[in-house]
């Protein structure tokens, strides 16, 4: 009995150095140089034009790529009155919102709010949520913590050369580690 512990005692201990160096290997090996990103630029994809939910353009400030999937930030510049996000889940990140410019409409679970200049809002994973633009122009950083795969579906979303419909925007959601739970937002 003493020996069957004794071996899963030295199996778990050999397990850990295993599980612990990948974290630490990460943090080492994490870049070593800052960077600029300046106005008006994206990082690594240029402006990526949408299709299908909105017309906007995202741009890639901090790459998922950057921080070793930890951190992604976006700038999206709105250009779609009327228009924003289904009703989705992001099953694994946590979203914050900036207002720089306009006014929008956000839903986050049973609760709306209306956002404007300087206004912030947290959306927590696993909670449904969505978006509308109110104003016929405006501006926001998008913080995603993980990075998760938002920056894949912006790419993907802009690659289409059609606009989708509701169930390829659904497929490309769900392929993305987000699920479409309900209809876009609508303003009152």
């Amino acid at each position: 009995m003493k020996r069957n512990k004794f071996i899963a005692a030295i199996l778990m201990l050999s397990a850990t150095p295993t599980l612990a160096f990948s974290k630490i290997n990460k943090l080492f090996m994490r870049k070593d140089k800052g960077f600029k990103i300046p106005a008006g630029e994206g990082r690594l994809h240029g402006h990526i034009q949408l299709k299908g939910v909105n017309a906007n353009i995202l741009d890639v400030k901090i790459s998922g790529t950057d921080t070793d999937g930890d951190l992604a930030i976006f700038e999206q510049i709105s250009l779609s009155q009327g228009k924003g996000t289904p009703l989705h889940i992001h099953h694994f990140q946590d979203e914050i919102f900036y207002v720089i410019e306009g006014k929008y409409k956000f839903q986050v679970g049973d609760d709306k709010y209306d956002l404007t200049v300087g206004d912030s809002i947290f959306l927590p994973r696993k909670v449904a949520h969505a978006w509308t633009q109110v104003s016929e122009k405006g501006k926001m950083i998008v913080t995603m913590q993980p990075a998760g795969k938002l920056e894949n579906f912006f790419v993907t979303m802009a690659a289409l050369d059609h606009q989708p419909d509701q169930e390829e925007i659904a497929k490309i959601f769900s392929d993305n580690e987000m699920q479409v739970v309900g209809p876009p937002l609508k303003l009152d």
